[in-house]
């Protein structure tokens, strides 16, 4: 009888786990740019205080992106995106590593960040082809 009380009166679905409106390539992008200003501004600037906080606030902005990047990849996608574009697996491969600490998050290379902005360009407009329909 207790267990007839406590079960769900309605069942309910959900293909993710909140509307994908909240989704945008645009978070990670931001984060990415702040990455290639740091750098940008870690070159300009001797001062060493200057620099290590400059390389913390990198690091956190790096991680960040791979955060982001990692909730498109693990939330947004979904298997028919992986098949319609196959190259998304290694694109979201190769951007997350570039925020990593073999990317910007381990220099201050600003080459390095312009890499990171071009996979995240390629992901965003592959994002918006998916949204259109």
């Amino acid at each position: 009888m207790l267990v007839n009380l406590l079960r769900p009166k309605t069942t309910v679905s959900a293909h993710c786990d909140l509307p994908c409106g909240v989704y945008d390539p645009a978070q990670a992008r931001i984060e990415a740019e702040s990455v290639k200003a740091i750098a940008e501004k870690y070159a300009a600037n001797e001062d060493p205080e200057f620099r290590a906080r400059a390389i913390m606030i990198k690091e956190q902005r790096s991680e960040l992106v791979k955060h982001h990047l990692w909730v498109l990849w693990t939330d947004y996608f979904k298997p028919p995106h992986f098949e319609k574009y196959p190259q998304l697996h290694t694109l979201f491969n190769e951007a997350t590593k570039l925020a990593g600490a073999s990317g910007t998050k381990g220099s201050v290379d600003v080459k390095t960040a312009d890499e990171l902005l071009n996979k995240i360009a390629e992901i965003d407009k592959i994002f918006w082809e998916t949204k259109k329909g």
